[in-house]
């Protein structure tokens, strides 16, 4: 049987608990990246990484990207979380946009990516995420109202409150995958 691991990064406990479903549905080790050194993933045949979105960039993802050279020949998925609708293409476009400009051609095409909505906690936000989240509310009130998309005004809506938006049943399509994978 493959050994695998999931690694991640989470500043407000939305990838954790992604991080924490998958590892528990197909019995995988799971650490926390900043608690892991990249030379221990050689130990595994399947690595995932989870990191949130910050600011166009995945939390933590230095960790698989530095590596990449020495685990490139396994089996490597990456997922996002991010508090933005992951059914929305146009949110779909902005995170591939963000992981062209992290990833390597190479790394795109060998990493399976999977993105997972996660939530926003504003109570619990750091100094500077919740002065980018000001500086963001305030650009959008600044919209005429017939000009906000439904993330805009959803963000409008649920600005300063807890927000969790994270579903177990959206990992389904990956676990298919990796269940697939442990079969071969």
């Amino acid at each position: 049987m493959a050994k695998v691991i999931v690694v991640y990064k989470s500043c407000y406990g939305f990838t954790e608990k992604y991080a924490g479903w998958i590892a528990q549905e197909i019995g995988a080790d799971l650490a926390e990246a900043g608690k892991i050194k990249a030379e221990l993933l050689q130990n595994y045949d399947t690595i995932i990484y989870g990191g949130g979105l910050y600011a166009g960039g995945v939390n933590g993802l230095s960790l698989i990207t530095k590596a990449f050279p020495t685990i490139k020949d396994k089996d490597l998925y990456l997922f996002t979380v991010g508090a933005a609708d992951v059914h929305d293409e146009e949110n779909i476009a902005n995170i591939c946009r963000s992981l062209s400009k992290a990833l390597t051609p190479e790394m795109r095409e060998k990493i399976k990516l999977f993105h997972f909505r996660g939530g926003i906690d504003y109570p619990r936000l750091s100094f500077s995420h919740r002065i980018m989240m000001s500086v963001m509310v305030g650009t959008i009130r600044k919209k005429a109202a017939a000009d906000l998309n439904v993330e805009e005004k959803m963000m409008l809506s649920t600005y300063g409150q807890v927000v969790d938006f994270t579903d177990r049943s959206s990992i389904g399509g990956m676990l298919e995958q990796l269940k697939l994978l442990q079969c071969s």
